[in-house]
């Protein structure tokens, strides 16, 4: 029997459910189920002053973002993972907001969430997940050097042109890069493919360690919530399960709003670089040469280097950032 849906997010959830789960979308698709399977309503026993918990993700989630507004009862919620429409042909012709289809979203999943406190609102979540025994890198962002400039120019951050040329240097752009100009490859000990951040335009350079100095905290922002234009569900909140869990009831999560996450990131580090040697791969360094590796706060920068996409820019945060920064709430 067809449903009719109450509203748009009510139809979202009948679309979602008739997509089938998508590889990848695991996590959020158990959290979303959980979510809507709760009895409510549920009261909360007090704010955990803390951002790194162990429990039900589901049930975390739901008690830190209504905390958040200093509730005591959570009257009612449902959620809507987002990954599952955004990797279906269904789900691209279906999502729209205010007329405009969306075929990205930053949050993977949308939380809609009535408390004691305060009306019906929703809220994007954005997820990361580690299935590891111990905490490994997050991708946060995937670019090019040319889509990171526009990203930065679009939301008031200026990029000059100098700038673009040092950073497509740093990717290992066609035309930008040493093996492009046989004269310098003579004596060349590292990788031909790309220039390290300490070879790229001193000028260039420069104008990037000067904007991720003085704009920390506006440029992590954008890579936290601003990826997409014309994106409506941009993250509220981060919810990063920290590692492999044998039981879901035991698992480890980090949650932050991304105003928290933005002012611990901040705390913790400045603009800063890592020396580091490449040992693995076609183009190890010889004995005794190092290239810097280009970070600010929890967030780390380097050339992606796959094997499909080696000029792309990539983003993550760093490996166990959540037990290294803050821990208290606000």
């Amino acid at each position: 029997m067809a449903l009719t849906p109450n509203d748009e997010i009510h139809a979202l959830q009948i679309q979602a459910g008739t997509l089938g789960r998508k590889a990848g979308h695991a996590f959020e698709d158990k959290i979303t189920t959980v979510i809507n399977s709760f009895q409510y309503p549920i009261d909360l026993e007090g704010v955990k002053n803390t951002h790194v918990l162990t429990g039900d993700p589901a049930l975390l989630l739901l008690e830190y973002v209504a905390s958040s507004h200093s509730a005591s009862q959570i009257i009612s919620a449902r959620a809507l993972s987002t990954g599952a429409l955004a990797t279906s042909e269904e789900g691209k012709k279906w999502l729209e907001h205010n007329g405009v289809p969306i075929r990205r979203c930053k949050s993977d999943l949308l939380l809609t969430l009535t408390t004691d406190k305060e009306g019906e609102k929703t809220y994007g979540i954005s997820t990361k997940q580690c299935d590891n025994t111990t905490p490994t890198n997050a991708q946060l962002y995937f670019t090019t050097a040319r889509g990171f400039a526009k990203l930065l120019n679009d939301n008031g951050l200026q990029v000059s042109d100098i700038a673009v040329h040092a950073m497509r240097q740093f990717c290992g752009d066609a035309g930008f890069r040493p093996l492009d100009k046989p004269n310098q490859l003579e004596d060349r000990k590292s990788d031909p493919r790309r220039y390290f951040w300490e070879e790229i335009d001193p000028l260039g350079r420069r104008e990037w360690e000067t904007l991720f100095t003085d704009k920390q905290d506006e440029i992590t922002r954008l890579l936290l919530q601003k990826a997409y234009l014309d994106d409506p569900f941009t993250p509220d909140f981060l919810l990063h399960k920290t590692k492999k869990a044998n039981l879901w009831e035991n698992t480890e999560v980090a949650i932050y709003s991304i105003d928290e996450l933005i002012s611990h990131s901040r705390d913790y580090s400045g603009y800063s670089v890592k020396p580091y040697s490449v040992r693995k791969g076609s183009y190890r360094d010889p004995a005794g040469v190092t290239h810097q590796a280009p970070r600010f706060g929890i967030v780390q920068m380097q050339r992606g280097g796959q094997a499909q996409h080696p000029e792309q820019l990539q983003f993550n945060l760093e490996a166990g950032y959540f037990y290294k920064i803050k821990q208290g709430r606000p």
